[in-house]
């Protein structure tokens, strides 16, 4: 079964090393948490707010050796007052969990994003 990881982080500032940082660190957490291993990763899909300019997000997967893996990235929509510099990821994986086993990451002040997932864990 193919189910969908979420995740997000912010980005401490616009720069390549920062956003690659970042990324590095939500793709680490994702995989440790549900378990997956980089084959079962049937495709990813990163978004950036606006005023993250510097970087693909990419770069930081296929610095994990995910060299096989397509991956896109996007901007993500510029909604007013939203949380700045963050990195979104929509991991689409080949598991045997449930739904309800899934572990959705909102590390840092991207936590906020998704206060309904804070504290619990599969």
């Amino acid at each position: 079964m193919i189910r969908g990881i979420r995740g997000a982080i912010d980005v401490r500032e616009n720069s390549a090393q920062a956003i690659l940082e970042a990324t590095r660190r939500l793709l680490l957490a994702l995989r440790e948490a549900n378990g997956f291993r980089l084959e079962d990763v049937s495709s990813a899909y990163f978004t950036a707010t606006p005023d993250l300019t510097a970087e693909f997000p990419a770069r930081a997967a296929r610095e994990l050796g995910w060299n096989h893996v397509p991956l896109l990235c996007a901007q993500e929509i510029a909604v007013p007052n939203a949380l700045p510099r963050v990195i979104r990821v929509l991991l689409n994986v080949e598991t045997a969990l449930p739904p309800d086993r899934i572990a959705h990451a909102y590390l840092g002040a991207a936590q906020c994003l998704r206060p309904d997932l804070q504290g619990k864990r599969p």
